[in-house]
């Protein structure tokens, strides 16, 4: 999401007359596009800011730019702090950042809740893969996330201007596209709900070859959507469903609003409905008051479900969340402990599932070079595993069909 939101910047900055560059050393300004949903990616930034500092000293008119969800949560105290921040700039303010670069500091982060950024064409920096938002903000607000804190209440994006997104990533010869939203199942704009949505955008961009979408809801997960997803065409055969626990104790905690079982539902019904698709998912470890029984339901859900693959956090608390509050906050040995044990498991499964498609043959959509070798390159399927296999330059942007001959815990050996 921080990538369509940076390309969206972009596209504001190049219509107020500035000029995107990529050499760090020629720009006069540096823009740093933030998250804010686990302490280490904000850790991360104001590392990157205290190593790029140093700069100001040969070039004292440069300007350091902090944009995004951290510029929301807490701009205004780095700004204060004098660690070489500029201007804060929150999620809702960007069309106003032309206009505060020409002060010497400031900040910008009002909520507006009216605010889409309606009749803006991003301008997409990927060469192969392009992300387009279908809305902002989330209504949900589960008792870790501090989301809905800095990207304000859901509003979707037009239909038309959805559509123009995604025919100028098409006509820029992009085969897979991702829709974006923090949870694309609320999607609502006039009377065009998101299954509709799905199947609107596959009609009117015939040119299309790979559509997606992240992330979903589970609560939110309709018998519409499971049969959009059934009938394939352009949508790939991989959904991203954040379980997050197999513990309902925790699920309430959580403020989830579904219980294991009502997840558990949604998962047979995607199955049954599209019997190849991928299944991914969020895990957290550790979240406050988890006892050793509710981390026990979680890797039982994970074998009974056998997901492709897991994105495993260990519980971090956020400032300003619900969650933060709970008073029977886990020690943090026991929640990388526990973290360590979900992704063994997890690789296990991964590994498995990946075995399983030995000998299957498989669309591979080359996107590069492999990291190991100049002499392979590197894509991903339809079902959003990433596969390898010989091949050179002109491969690359192309889609291939391609043979499962080996398989790791996260990658396709193909030929």
């Amino acid at each position: 999401m921080n990538v369509a939101d940076t390309e969206l910047i972009i596209c504001i900055l190049n219509d107020a007359g500035y000029k995107y560059v990529q050499d760090i050393d020629a720009a006069d300004i540096l823009l740093f596009n933030t998250c804010s949903v686990r302490e280490h990616a904000e850790q991360r930034v104001l590392g990157r800011i205290s190593n790029e500092r140093h700069r100001k000293k040969s070039k004292p008119e440069l300007k350091i730019v902090l944009l995004g969800c951290m510029a929301q949560r807490i701009g205004e105290r780095l700004i204060r702090e004098d660690l070489g921040i500029d201007y804060a700039v929150g999620v809702d303010q960007y069309k106003a950042l032309p206009r505060l670069l020409e002060q010497n500091q400031g900040c910008l982060l009002d909520f507006d809740t009216n605010e889409n950024y309606q009749h803006l064409l991003p301008v997409h920096q990927g060469e192969h893969c392009a992300f387009v938002t279908i809305m902002r903000g989330c209504n949900n607000y589960c008792s870790y996330c501090i989301v809905p804190y800095v990207r304000g209440r859901e509003r979707s994006r037009p239909y038309e201007d959805i559509l123009q997104d995604l025919q100028s990533a098409v006509k820029r010869n992009m085969k897979d596209v991702t829709l974006l939203g923090q949870n694309v199942n609320s999607y609502h704009w006039k009377d065009l709900s998101f299954p509709a949505l799905l199947k609107r955008l596959q009609e009117d961009v015939p040119e299309l070859y790979r559509l997606r979408f992240v992330t979903s809801h589970p609560k939110d997960l309709s018998d519409d959507l499971v049969q959009v997803m059934g009938d394939g065409g352009k949508l790939c055969e991989h959904i991203h469903l954040p379980m997050q626990s197999g513990s309902n104790a925790s699920l309430i905690r959580m403020n989830r609003s579904y219980t294991y079982e009502q997840y558990l539902n949604r998962v047979k019904a995607l199955r049954a409905a599209s019997k190849d698709i991928a299944i991914t998912t969020d895990l957290i470890a550790g979240f406050p008051g988890e006892t050793q029984e509710h981390f026990e339901a979680t890797l039982s859900a994970m074998r009974e479900i056998e997901f492709d693959y897991a994105f495993c956090f260990k519980y971090s608390e956020r400032e300003g969340t619900a969650a933060a509050k709970y008073q029977d906050q886990l020690p943090e040995e026991l929640r990388l402990s526990r973290l360590q044990t979900m992704i063994e498991l997890q690789r296990e499964i991964t590994l498995n599932k990946f075995r399983a498609q030995i000998g299957k043959e498989v669309e591979v959509y080359v996107e590069s070079f492999s990291k190991k070798s100049m002499r392979q390159v590197s894509g991903k399927t339809r079902d959003f595993k990433i596969a390898v296999l010989d091949g050179d330059r002109s491969q690359i942007g192309t889609l291939v069909r391609a043979k499962v001959i080996a398989a790791t815990a996260g990658t396709l050996i193909c030929e």
